[in-house]
């Protein structure tokens, strides 16, 4: 029997692809390094839906319809151009090969190129949401050709999630355009968890609450404009109690947040584009901060504010302009997560349509949130928005949002909570804002030091001033 679509690589995102795609209607042509994985899926959940179980690549190749699609689900980097490596021989010009893993975007940039010269499309595709989303629906942002997307699109779309009926799943655009769409996503979780963090945080130290409370507190977030899955899931934590102690499960959890490295590639990526991403900058570095241990152990006995917790009519406001600071917060991580994206895809020749990028967000990923649908509408309205903020109803709710938000930097620093997130956030928007900045002082300053020039306000051209000389101004 010829299978519509092959898996290889049945850990558990692998795995439970497949048994969506099988659920699904689809043969499934299934295929692990090691046999006892393929065959413990077949047992296990040979019910679902039609599995074809293979013992060597080229029974997995043999076993697939014709063009042939193959999601590969292994480790990214080294492993990722091992299968590849096994299995291209095996393949012929037509056939598709997906890479469904976290790879950077440069490496899928390589690997298309490289593949189109053997007349095999390679489609990297981000996938969102877990081991759960991978099962009953993930997000997906498929890059590669036009061609290979008409293919694979009606399996993708199928297994997609679904949100009012319209599949998270739509062409992102060539080459590696799926996999730096994902590695962005991947960007604005780091920002919207360290927030989050920042919110328990500083309502924990500056109210007194305990876990218990606060998880009624999002609870509450959760109904209203914060509504997402991050939120839900932080309820969720802050409720659970640990067996075998009895105390709060976030208590008993060691304060040393790991990565895996797409926060770090989406930071570098900015930088390398030039592109503003502060607040989930300093996402990554909290997350390294925090897994300093010696250094902090090392001075939490420097000088600071006195601790203790907020009174009167600042405690009694505290938790709404927690949330209206969220809120703002989130907003920015957005905003600079879509810049980045725009830069990329006028860089690569991407043409990446920004409302259909956020109508895959609204569903089976992990930063999937009501707002979402403002973000499409916003982009939709206008493609060429300078800023998602200047969005009419990201400015009117940042108008709102920004006095809660000023409030509640204001006493994280009184209190001494670090609030890195907030605060940059704060300061990326009363950057973005301001009609003009001190950056004229440094072109000054390196006019001075190394006659790198500047620009006038007045008239055209680059200048220099004869800084060891007469201090007079010449053209450039």
């Amino acid at each position: 029997m010829a299978a519509d679509i092959g898996v290889t690589g049945l850990a558990v995102m692998g795995r439970n692809l497949a048994r969506n795609f099988a659920r699904n209607g689809f043969s499934v042509a299934v295929h692990n390094r090691s046999r006892a994985k393929t065959d413990a899926l077949v047992s296990e959940f040979g019910h679902e839906g039609e599995f074809v179980g293979s013992a060597t690549a080229e029974e997995f190749v043999a076993s697939l319809s014709t063009p042939r699609k193959i999601v590969i689900m292994v480790k990214a980097g080294g492993p990722t151009d091992a299968v590849i490596d096994e299995l291209t021989p095996l393949l012929e010009p037509g056939d598709i090969l997906v890479d469904g893993g976290n790879a950077h975007f440069a490496d899928t940039r390589r690997r298309e190129a490289a593949l189109k010269e053997k007349g095999i499309h390679f489609a990297g595709v981000g996938i969102s949401g877990g081991e759960e989303g991978a099962l009953l629906g993930p997000s997906i942002m498929p890059g590669g050709s036009k061609e290979s997307y008409a293919a694979l699109g009606p399996l993708l779309e199928k297994v997609a999630a679904k949100v009012d009926g319209t599949p998270c799943c739509v062409h992102v655009g060539p080459d590696g355009a799926g996999h730096f769409v994902k590695m962005v996503h991947n960007g604005i979780e780091y920002a919207d968890m360290q927030l989050i963090a920042e919110s328990y945080d500083l309502l924990r130290q500056g109210l007194g609450l305990g876990a218990k409370e606060l998880a009624e507190v999002f609870r509450g977030w959760n109904t209203g404009e914060l509504d997402s899955y991050l939120i839900e899931i932080t309820a969720e934590v802050l409720d659970q109690v640990d067996a075998a102690t009895g105390k709060a499960f976030v208590d008993i959890v060691l304060d040393q947040a790991e990565q895996k490295g797409t926060g770090r590639w989406t930071v570098q990526t900015a930088l390398e584009l030039g592109v503003p991403i502060s607040g989930i900058a300093e996402a990554v570095f909290a997350r390294s901060l925090s897994g300093h241990a010696d250094q902090r152990a090392a001075a939490v006995n420097l000088p600071g504010p006195s601790g203790g917790t907020v009174t009167g009519a600042r405690a009694e406001t505290l938790v709404e302009d927690v949330r209206l600071a969220l809120y703002a917060s989130k907003m920015v991580a957005y905003a600079q997560g879509f810049d980045q994206i725009i830069a990329a895809s006028k860089e690569y020749g991407w043409d990446v349509d920004l409302g259909s990028t956020a109508t895959i967000w609204r569903g089976g990923c992990i930063i999937r949130a009501r707002f979402l649908d403002r973000i499409r509408e916003a982009y939709d309205e206008s493609g060429d928005l300078p800023s998602l903020l200047v969005a009419p109803f990201f400015a009117k709710a940042l108008e709102q949002a920004q006095q809660a938000w000023r409030r509640v930097v204001t006493t994280a620093v009184e209190l001494g909570v670090p609030t890195p997130g907030f605060a940059s956030s704060l300061a990326y928007y009363d950057g973005l804002r301001r009609e003009r900045l001190p950056a004229a002082l440094i072109q000054g300053q390196r006019d001075f030091f190394g006659a790198h020039t500047y620009r006038r306000v007045d008239r055209e051209g680059s200048f220099h001033v004869d800084w060891s000389g007469k201090r007079e101004e010449n053209p450039a």
